[in-house]
């Protein structure tokens, strides 16, 4: 999923519109694209998503993790009886209020006195929602507020609801050898990145050696009872 560029008509739109004319793989979002502006690029791709799709949960994925598709598909049928699901590797870091360091947050001052955390969300790797919770970002996408760092964002439109969080940390595992013995003991994991790079680092190189060693067989996505 991908938006526009600020400059219309960009070489950079050009060759992702060539592109998907080829593969058809691309969904193209009313959005420009920006570090800054993920909070707003979530919003507009789960809106976008549940008016394209009919779903029991929608999924974010980060392009440089990898994902084993019958694991989270059996990872998320476990929860499909449940209303306003929130699922992913739950986390709780610092708020950065130094200038000038990466994940700055603006809005230090709203989590209270100096040095606190923020409150439990889904790293933003991964992560799924349930239809409840991706209908209700849709219909709420104007007022919901947006902070520094979209993963923070996320958990914030969700921290005053009902909403069950569910921490699971076979959508978290490091690449080789952690997810490698992982899968020799028949515990394949959900996704797989580096925490260091927060994807797989030097991906584009990596990611079909990291398949090969965690992967799930070719035909587990098809043996999913749901």
């Amino acid at each position: 999923m991908i938006g526009h560029s600020a400059t219309s008509n960009s070489i950079l739109d050009k060759a992702i519109d060539s592109e998907d004319a080829q593969h058809k793989d691309f969904l193209r979002l009313e959005h420009i694209e920006g570090y800054h502006e993920l909070s707003a690029k979530t919003k507009i791709f789960f809106s976008t998503a549940v008016a394209k799709w009919d779903a029991d949960f929608y999924v974010k994925v980060d392009d440089d993790v990898h994902v084993n598709l019958g694991m989270l598909a059996t990872t998320l049928s476990r929860h499909r009886s449940k209303p306003r699901v929130y699922i992913g590797c739950m986390k709780s870091g610092p708020v950065l209020s130094q200038k000038n360091v990466k994940y700055h947050e603006p809005e230090y001052w709203k989590f209270g006195e100096e040095g606190n955390k923020y409150f439990r969300h889904a790293t933003g790797q991964i992560y799924a929602i349930s239809k409840d919770l991706a209908t209700y970002i849709s219909i709420n996408q104007p007022i919901l507020h947006k902070f520094a760092n979209e993963d923070v964002s996320l958990g914030s439109w969700f921290i005053g609801l009902e909403v069950e969080h569910i921490d699971d940390r076979n959508m978290c595992c490091q690449t080789p050898p952690d997810c490698e013995w992982k899968a020799q003991a028949g515990n394949v994991c959900v996704a797989s990145f580096d925490w260091s790079c927060s994807g797989i680092c030097k991906s584009v190189e990596r990611i079909r050696s990291v398949h090969e060693k965690c992967g799930e067989e070719d035909a587990a996505i098809w043996g999913v009872r749901v």
